[in-house]
């Protein structure tokens, strides 16, 4: 697997950037092929696809709880001084319910998933890397990429859907909580607006592109390390480039992907 190396300086020229633009679009494409080629191989490292789970997602329940319930309030708190304007407060939890589950939800989880976890798996693997470990597990007939790198990504797309579905419950909890403080409304009413506001299409769009979402942030946090040079300044600029590439692609896939859902979706019905 022959990678392009990218340039780093001080005194890059246009061209410089020009050509690592393309060598990072080489560079991840010939990963996701090696990836598409090594996926069904066997040996299949359960425990260790299990163990990433656990650290990589898991562990970041804490995190993305505080973003959930902070989505939740906020966007009621912004939204129902406006909807005061028409007297339709009473739709109130049903325009937070679907903007979380259809978009807010999903992306905003992404992008914090990303910045925990790309960033982690890109020092991770970058430090094994400039340290020589990886050369040492080919040298001892280890297969790296199946054992670093697949067993990553399969736990980082597998976990996001479910830290998605779990930030959607939270963002609820918080818009509930928001809208109390200010005006009184039942529980049952506000269970019942936002049931009778979401439909299960509603739920496919959403929570499909947090597979795409975590793909994205396990497969560049591992091109990122695995392809790390430079010593510690190497891995440093593994991690925070893996954090800034994997954001960037969330943000382009969901334009893309929201397009392509309002195309397909009136056809499933």
């Amino acid at each position: 697997m022959k990678i392009p190396k990218i340039k780093y300086g001080k005194r890059l020229t246009y061209s410089d950037y020009i050509y690592n633009f393309f060598a990072t679009i080489t560079g991840l494409t010939i990963f996701n092929i090696e990836f598409a080629k090594q996926v069904f191989k066997p040996p299949y490292e359960i425990r260790e696809i299990k163990k990433h789970m656990d650290e990589l997602g898991v562990k970041t329940f804490g995190i993305v709880s505080i973003t959930g319930l902070i989505i939740g309030i906020v966007l009621s708190m912004q939204s129902q001084p406006v909807l005061q304007r028409f007297g339709a407060t009473d739709f109130l939890p049903a325009m937070v319910s679907i903007s979380v589950v259809r978009e807010l939800g999903p992306v905003i989880t992404a992008l914090i998933f990303a910045g925990r976890v790309s960033s982690g798996i890109g020092a991770e693997l970058g430090s094994m890397r400039v340290t020589e470990q990886i050369d040492a597990m080919e040298v001892s007939a280890v297969n790296p990429f199946n054992y670093l790198v697949v067993t990553r990504v399969i736990a980082t797309t597998m976990i996001l859907p479910i830290l998605t579905i779990y930030v959607i419950f939270i963002s609820l909890i918080g818009t509930y909580i928001a809208i109390i403080l200010n005006e009184s409304m039942t529980i049952k009413y506000f269970i019942d607006s936002v049931i009778s506001a979401i439909e299960f299409g509603d739920f496919i769009p959403g929570i499909g592109k947090t597979f795409f979402f975590g793909f994205i942030v396990g497969i560049v946090g591992c091109y990122k390390g695995f392809t790390a040079e430079g010593g510690t300044e190497g891995v440093g600029r593994a991690s925070t480039t893996a954090v800034v590439l994997s954001s960037l692609l969330i943000l382009i896939f969901d334009m893309v992907l929201v397009k392509l859902s309002l195309w397909l979706w009136p056809t499933l019905g």
